[in-house]
């Protein structure tokens, strides 16, 4: 069964709506220059709903090139239970946030030396886009990304949406997909509607 995540959540409608629609995972992202950014005291906020009344949905908090204090004390204040380095995080770094770190690569890595890991996800592969970290919509490299995922529990993410899910988990067989931009009707703002079409796209065929 591929796993799905949903990221850039902001609000506690969009988080229960994605649950309802079916996520296993849900994303909050924490780098002030993306659409998505939540305050920390806001994520909080959420995630005690979310964890008495959904414990058993995992929930990512998304970093760019934080400090690896900030890092461990927005997961300790909201309760998250992975961090997902979605920047130009060292493999030092990493090793720091180990065991509850995942590294997010732009683009498909030549080597991911310095940052296994022994989970799934083991790592999540986005779109190689100038100067965005994530949300760019754009798809991602899914022959490179199939590759990967005859080897590691992988994430595809990048320019997934329901039109084209489907055809993205044939191809890449990953462990999961994440999806921002492609179930939303403006950016930031999650729309019911298309995070049920994404998830049937997927369930529906698996079935």
């Amino acid at each position: 069964m591929t796993h799905i995540k949903i990221c850039g959540i902001k609000t506690l409608p969009d988080a229960l709506a994605a649950i309802e629609a079916g996520a296993d995972y849900l994303g909050f992202n924490f780098y002030p220059r993306s659409v998505r950014f939540i305050e920390k005291s806001s994520c909080a906020e959420i995630t005690s709903v979310l964890k008495r009344e959904h414990p058993h949905i995992k929930l990512v908090g998304v970093f760019v090139n934080s400090l690896v204090d900030e890092i461990e004390d927005i997961l300790q204040t909201c309760r998250l239970d992975l961090a997902q380095l979605h920047g130009d995080e060292t493999p030092e770094i990493f090793a720091q946030l180990a065991p509850y770190a995942f590294r997010a690569f732009r683009g498909i890595p030549k080597s991911v030396a310095g940052y296994e890991r022994g989970e799934a996800p083991a790592m999540l592969i986005d779109a190689a886009v100038q100067g965005v970290y994530g949300g760019s919509g754009v798809t991602a490299n899914w022959n490179g990304a199939a590759e990967l995922a005859k080897k590691y529990p992988l994430l595809l993410a990048g320019g997934l949406a329901p039109e084209n899910v489907a055809e993205a988990v044939g191809r890449v067989k990953p462990w999961g997909v994440d999806v921002a931009s492609g179930v939303e009707s403006a950016p930031g703002e999650k729309d019911a509607g298309k995070m049920s079409a994404f998830v049937q796209a997927i369930r529906g065929n698996q079935k």
